[in-house]
């Protein structure tokens, strides 16, 4: 095991002087930046730092290694990760200060964005998530047949989450070709190694996930580029994950505003002796591929990079406040086709017409890819999918270990080089695996740096079917906070074949509901052929003057059966369709013609999409309201497994209940 009491020992076998000085020049470089910008933090004109001093090495040494065009998807303290891919000085620092020639118009800082100009994934905060990414960026790659390799970092202490054990354990599975870089550097934030994992090193967990595991010293920056070099080479012959362990340590904080007093000050002392920089500028110096000259030099050629960076940034004007780009920045945009419902008809239960439009939509783009649990040789859990493997070949329609966030984030790997996926939940419930992906990278990854989540999550949701409390649950309110999500919920099997023909054609992240119970119990004539049905064009189902009922999904039969029993009550039934994008317009038009309103849903009253309904409607209407705003939902409690227990849960009685009072009033 290498630790700080191993010596760096260079081999430069049979590199050339050239790629030695490469090699030195690049490691120069971050070390130089930072140390300028601790100075400028000290001066409050950069606000946080994150700083990698002392652990340059496994960043050069690896970027160098690999191609150009190849993702490398780093975290913090890789800042010599984007100065080899040559991005230009002035736009990392307008990065760092929240510019608008940075990444993200000031909307996130440091490291905390993508390129694809420059083939570079940044993290989010959460640290673990950004290997499911490199996961569908290693996929496409193996989908495309392209001989490319991605690496992704993550720290000791990242590598407790959770993610980490889906992303390795899928990409072993899958024979994806991604490099795994683990920067063991002692300690997460001031949590040591010895309190976050009982192993002795990183690659003695290889054999557990069936991979290669390497340790190098990630100080060594010859050995780090030929480690990663000659690993490459071979994954792009043999397609595998490899686990790269990096032996390193920080000289500074967490961040500077953590200190360092946590850490014993010895270990400062063992490891400055080990400082990647000043190791591999002595030997250089000793075998006479470095002059001082040109040290002096390279160093007088950056600090001037440096400050004509700088004054470029600081030139710059602060981003000045805009709703509108706020808003427009939220989705991709993006030109559904032509709405074509014309043509015969079949009749069809909606997962028949969910299944069909799959099959469609399959058809149609070469590069959708269809991935959950069981949905291979099985057909998935309600049979949507059955055939499939058949028709389009394993490749396409993938059995995923049972997992939900790597599957997730490698939906967005997936996106970023130019495919489109399909994440099936098996129960709307178990989405909760996968929250971090969804909310903080899948809905936001558009607005930080450009690049859309081309993905749908598709989610088998409600109860009706004595499911218990863990397959029964209306979630769709969780994602309804989101901003970066579209939401869609259909009531009728028409409407899920357009609604989901169109969420396959648009470029962002669609959460698609789909109720359980109406899988099969209800038909309808449902065009043959391809067509799509806008977001966010609600639905009058019936025309009545006495009152609205605003619902969605089972909500909209819960209504017909109580409308056809009373026969008196003359209303608007509106079906939503979809949640986000959310047709205001038709209901408050609706509520201003007839004076009186309920809103229905399944979900739990109490946070429920209906809330945000009713207190638009109050806001907009209530000139025109004759009686208050009526809510009617499921108790605030989770859903019981007993039939009768269920029934008493959900607001079928009550909705009539309170449809009768409203109208009386």
């Amino acid at each position: 095991m290498i630790t700080s009491e191993t010596a760096i020992k260079y081999d430069r076998k049979t590199y050339p002087d050239s790629l030695l000085l490469s090699l030195y020049l690049e490691l120069l470089k971050p070390r130089m930046i930072e140390e300028k910008m601790l100075v400028l933090l000290r001066q409050g004109r950069i606000s946080k730092w994150f700083s990698g001093i002392g652990q340059e090495a496994g960043s050069v040494g690896a970027a160098m290694a690999l191609e150009k065009d190849e993702y490398i998807l780093p975290m913090h303290r890789n800042l010599g990760v984007f100065t080899v891919r040559g991005i230009p000085f002035n736009r990392l620092f307008a990065q760092f200060q929240g510019k608008m020639s940075g990444f993200t118009k000031g909307r996130d800082r440091s490291f905390h964005f993508g390129t694809n100009e420059y083939h570079i994934v940044g993290m989010i905060s959460h640290l673990g998530p950004q290997m499911g990414v490199a996961d569908g960026i290693a996929l496409a790659n193996l989908l495309d047949k392209a001989p490319k390799i991605t690496l992704v970092y993550t720290g000791d202490g990242g590598a407790s989450e959770g993610d980490f054990h889906e992303s390795l354990n899928t990409a072993a599975v899958w024979d994806l070709p991604v490099i795994y870089a683990i920067e063991n550097n002692g300690y997460g934030l001031s949590t040591p190694s010895s309190e976050q994992f009982r192993c002795k090193q990183f690659i003695d967990k290889g054999i557990g996930y069936g991979i290669e595991a390497v340790q190098v010293d990630g100080n060594n920056i010859l050995e780090v580029y030929d480690t990663v070099r000659r690993l490459a080479e071979s994954i792009r012959r043999k397609p595998r994950p490899v686990m790269l362990e990096l032996m390193t340590f920080r000289m500074r904080g967490h961040e500077e505003a953590s200190g360092t007093k946590y850490i014993p000050a010895q270990l400062f002392e063992v490891w400055a002796k080990k400082d990647p920089l000043h190791n591999y500028e002595r030997y250089l110096l000793e075998e006479g591929v470095l002059s001082e000259k040109v040290r002096d030099e390279y160093r007088a050629r950056i600090k001037e990079e440096i400050e004509n960076g700088l004054e470029l940034a600081y030139a710059e004007d602060i981003v000045h406040p805009n709703t509108e780009r706020e808003y427009n920045d939220l989705y991709k945009s993006f030109k559904p086709s032509e709405n074509g419902e014309e043509g015969t008809c079949t009749s069809r239960r909606m997962i028949d017409a969910i299944s069909d439009a799959m099959r469609l939509a399959m058809k149609k783009n070469p590069k959708l890819v269809l991935m959950g649990q069981d949905i291979g040789e099985y057909g998935g859990a309600f049979k949507i999918t059955d055939g499939f493997v058949k028709e389009f070949g394993k490749e396409r329609v993938r059995n995923t270990p049972l997992c939900e966030s790597a599957i997730l984030g490698a939906g967005l790997g997936l996106s970023i080089k130019g495919y489109k996926a399909m994440v099936e939940m098996q129960f709307a419930d178990f989405v909760t695996e996968g929250m971090t992906q969804i909310v903080n990278n899948l809905a936001k990854s558009h607005w930080r740096w450009g690049q859309n989540a081309d993905v749908v999550v598709r989610m088998p949701t409600g109860a009706g079917v004595a499911a218990g409390p863990f397959h029964s649950q209306s979630n769709e309110a969780w994602f309804f906070h989101t901003p970066g999500l579209k939401i869609a919920y259909p009531a009728f099997p028409k409407d899920a074949k357009g609604l989901l023909l169109s969420a396959f054609e648009d470029p962002n992240p669609v959460m698609f509901f789909e109720h359980k119970a109406l899988y099969r119990s209800y038909a309808q004539d449902v065009p043959d052929g391809y067509y799509t049905i806008e977001f966010g064009k609600a639905n009058l189902v019936r025309e009545g003057n006495d009152l609205s009922i605003i619902t969605y999904g089972f909500g909209l039969h819960w209504a017909i059966e109580v409308l056809d029993k009373h026969k008196d009550i003359s209303a608007d039934l509106l079906d939503l369709r979809t949640l986000s994008p959310l047709d205001m317009d038709a209901v408050l038009n609706s509520v201003n013609k007839t004076g009186k309103v309920l809103v229905l849903h399944e979900d739990t009253l109490l946070g429920g999409i209906g809330g945000e309904i009713a207190a638009t409607i109050s806001e907009k209407c209530f000139e025109n309201l004759d009686a208050p705003v009526v809510r009617v939902a499921s108790l605030d409690t989770p859903i019981p497994f007993s039939p009768e227990l269920e029934q008493n849960f959900l607001p079928k009685e009550r909705f009539e209940k309170r449809l009768l009072e409203l109208w009386k009033y």
